[in-house]
């Protein structure tokens, strides 16, 4: 046997063949060098992390090649009911531009060269501008700007249309992408895609499908279950909520009145539009650090921290929930607004930033903030901490034990945002991907797409009554706390025939599981015939 030094014969020489098998060689003999290399680097909670990945490429794979089924009249029916859509908001948008602005020659939605000279040129609005390709700053007429765009009296029917068909055109993309020819459309879930532990996906290794982490629920009603099954997704609730509460109890339980004035006083001078009262003369140990967690698990959060925040509403006119389902601003709720910026603002959020994304106000956003802050001040004084730890070691470690080093400055604000939201949204990946993986050892369920936050999968409808229970378990996350407090994070399950929810005009949609279902499901046929089309 022919014996190639890589490290001293002249590769360029061999042909082709022997060039493959030296490919081939470096490929094992890399791996088996670097595999020693690492193992001696793995300490307990490394090897942890490891053995979990390692444990899940069973399941990811046995999704990747089973897919889910695609109902092609649906799918047919829905690209028809988007096309129209598409023509007539189209329609409208030329009316506007042609016989409103003038800009008779104004002939495709879809130019940027034209839509920036319609915002910037011929309506004269400010310019929004966006790094590209080479580095510069450029004017923009992408999504963002479109939504800053819109704020102007003069953008916003505008850029609402062009928002809209932009959004009619990417779901009419998704509905086009390749089937494969078993009638069932796959992904490729990456385990190790992402920092926080959560999966990414993308199109299948056969060239196929797309990412299905991403699809809308308006599409959703497409993708069905295999006959004689039902499909179930299972949520956890607030998971992300839960874990910044369980953050504050183990990390602020012990800390006295000064230790909380002095990360109140540091955290506060980052966010000037709120003044705690200082020195802290409020709670310390455990209804101090549980407060929010407490909030958490006492029903509806969303509901109650609308009612902490926003004390002037009208409570007890009415149940609490229905009065935090009034209207507070543009058709968005105060439950709503309280749920998104309550989000935000555990991230780091601020109110400039998580006005453009929610499309409020920046003092509704301010008041909100300051509001929510003084009901829940464990939450700015835990984010201190982990800011102090990235700042000491650039390295933090989740209560479920998923370690990250951060590479760039600690001291920078965008690499606090993300070590802050990275340590919530860890341990929720964690919490669904263990979950996941006690659910597929079980073998009741035929495992089918993973969303971050939750899972769907398909079984036997004959079984409903025992596989449903059995899920919400194996997905439930129970876990000690400090001084023996009880950490849990619920699941909700939804039924169904297909992904979509459930509606007059989708009666086999998803639907809450409250102990039994008695639908039955009705479309039997899932390919087109010569009627449909």
């Amino acid at each position: 046997m022919r014996v190639i030094n890589t490290a001293t014969d002249d590769l360029s020489t061999l042909n082709p063949d022997d060039s493959y098998w030296v490919y081939n060689g470096l490929d094992n003999c890399l791996t088996l060098e670097i595999d020693g290399v690492l193992e001696e680097q793995l300490d307990d909670t490394s090897r942890a992390t490891y053995e979990l990945s390692l444990a899940l490429q069973a399941p990811i794979l046995e999704m990747n090649l089973r897919g889910i089924r695609v109902n092609q009249r649906r799918k047919y029916t829905v690209v028809k009911q988007f096309e129209e859509q598409l023509a007539r908001i189209e329609e409208q948008f030329y009316t506007i531009v042609h016989e409103g602005v003038g800009m008779k020659d104004f002939d495709n939605w879809r130019s940027p060269v034209q839509c920036k000279n319609l915002f910037y040129d011929v309506l004269g609005l400010p310019v929004q501008k966006k790094r590209n390709a080479n580095g510069i700053f450029a004017p923009s007429t992408d999504e963002k700007a479109l939504e800053r765009l819109s704020m102007h009296f003069l953008g916003e029917p505008l850029c609402n249309h062009l928002l809209a068909l932009r959004g009619l055109g990417k779901m009419l993309g998704f509905l086009r992408t390749k089937v494969d020819t078993d009638g069932r459309m796959r992904t490729r879930f990456n385990i190790a895609g992402t920092n926080t532990g959560r999966f990414a996906s993308s199109e299948s290794d056969f060239g196929t499908g797309t990412n299905l982490q991403n699809v809308t629920s308006a599409l959703r009603s497409v993708f069905v279950a295999d006959p004689g099954k039902i499909l179930c997704n299972i949520d956890l609730e607030q998971a992300d909520s839960r874990n910044m509460g369980a953050l504050a109890w183990e990390k602020l339980l012990t800390a006295d009145a000064d230790r909380i004035t002095d990360l109140l006083r540091r955290r506060s001078k980052k966010t000037p539009h709120w003044n705690p009262k200082l020195p802290w003369k409020g709670p310390i140990g455990a209804e101090f650090a549980g407060a929010y967690l407490d909030a958490c698990e006492s029903g509806d959060l969303h509901t109650t921290v609308t009612g902490m925040a926003q004390p002037d509403l009208p409570w007890g006119e009415a149940p609490d929930r229905e009065i935090a389902d009034r209207v507070a601003f543009k058709n968005k709720s105060h439950r709503d607004v309280s749920k998104v910026l309550g989000h935000g603002s555990n991230y780091l959020g601020t109110p400039p930033t998580m006005a453009k994304h929610s499309r409020l106000p920046t003092t509704l956003v301010k008041e909100f903030q300051t509001a929510y802050f003084n009901a829940f001040p464990c939450i700015p004084a835990v984010q201190q901490i982990i800011i102090d730890e990235l700042a000491a070691t650039s390295c933090l470690t989740t209560p479920l034990g998923r370690r990250r080093f951060f590479f760039d400055r600690p001291d920078a604000g965008n690499t606090q945002r993300e070590a802050v939201a990275d340590m919530g949204q860890s341990m929720t990946a964690d919490e669904l991907n263990r979950g996941l993986l006690r659910l597929w050892r079980t073998g009741a369920v035929d495992l089918l797409v993973q969303v971050h936050d939750s899972i769907l999968f398909q079984f036997d409808e004959r079984r409903i009554a025992e596989v449903v229970p059995l899920a919400l378990e194996a997905l439930s996350t129970v876990m000690p706390l400090r001084e023996g407090r009880m950490f849990t994070v619920g699941t909700e399950a939804m039924l169904g025939w297909n992904w979509g929810y459930y509606a007059d005009d989708n009666p086999d949609g998803l639907k809450k599981w409250k102990g039994e279902e008695t639908r039955r499901r009705q479309e039997a046929s899932f390919k087109l015939s010569a009627l449909d089309l």
